[in-house]
């Protein structure tokens, strides 16, 4: 039963993928609010006995892991087993990222892990994609990405920072476009296309990378397979 997109939501689908974390495993943890559900959940099952290790998506994932107490480890050190995340709007197995522009980190672990679970709440859900699609780009290529953007029908705006002056900066050092494109008919072209252009680090679109998509309802939470 579709809800309000409630907090309660949230903790509903993050507990229902928390649980598939075992003792042993390594586990990519996501940035966003349903996937600070599932970190703080995890550092309570740590906390009970289960052994595991995170990969954090960003330097908030990572101030959170370490505050409940998860052991931190690395690409570089160890084989993802499962990563879990939330997602912007998610159409199917196709998910719209980078709200809170840690998209590139995110795409790295995600796709690195065996599987990857998708939490959101159920407004997050949608037939198709039509919000901004998050762009990170190198810093003195931004205006010859966005008129590369508005080629291809796109309307780019610089994300500017909150409370601050200027763009926002993500964890790379980057600037963040966010590009308007309507409903978006066929996202893999899209990305495709996006993954061509000189000076895009990373893009938002996360075309068929989901195994499993954890929505919570009203009254519980459904569990989709891909």
């Amino acid at each position: 039963m579709k809800g309000d997109g409630s907090d309660a939501e949230k903790k509903r689908a993050a507990e229902s993928a928390a649980t598939a974390v075992e003792d042993g495993m390594t586990v990519g943890l996501g940035t966003g609010s349903t996937t600070a559900h599932a970190i703080r959940l995890l550092g309570d099952r740590v906390e009970q006995g289960l052994d595991i290790r995170g990969i954090p998506t960003s330097f908030q994932a990572r101030e959170l892991a370490v505050e409940v107490g998860i052991p931190l480890t690395s690409l570089a050190e160890s084989t993802l087993d499962v990563a879990i995340d939330g997602a912007d709007q998610v159409a199917g197995s196709v998910l719209l990222k980078g709200g809170g522009a840690a998209h590139t980190r995110e795409k790295i672990v995600d796709t690195a892990a065996d599987r990857l679970l998708i939490v959101v709440d159920s407004s997050k859900v949608s037939e198709r994609l039509d919000k901004t699609v998050p762009i990170e780009v190198l810093p003195a290529a931004r205006t010859t990405v966005a008129t590369r953007i508005e080629d291809i029908d796109g309307d780019p705006t610089l994300r500017a920072a909150t409370r601050k002056d200027g763009p926002v900066v993500t964890d790379n050092g980057n600037f963040v476009l966010d590009c308007a494109f309507g409903t978006i008919d066929d996202p893999q072209n899209l990305s495709t296309v996006l993954s061509t252009v000189p000076g895009i680090v990373e893009h938002g679109l996360f075309v068929d990378c989901a195994d499993e998509l954890h929505i919570g309802e009203a009254t519980g939470v459904r569990v989709e397979q891909f």
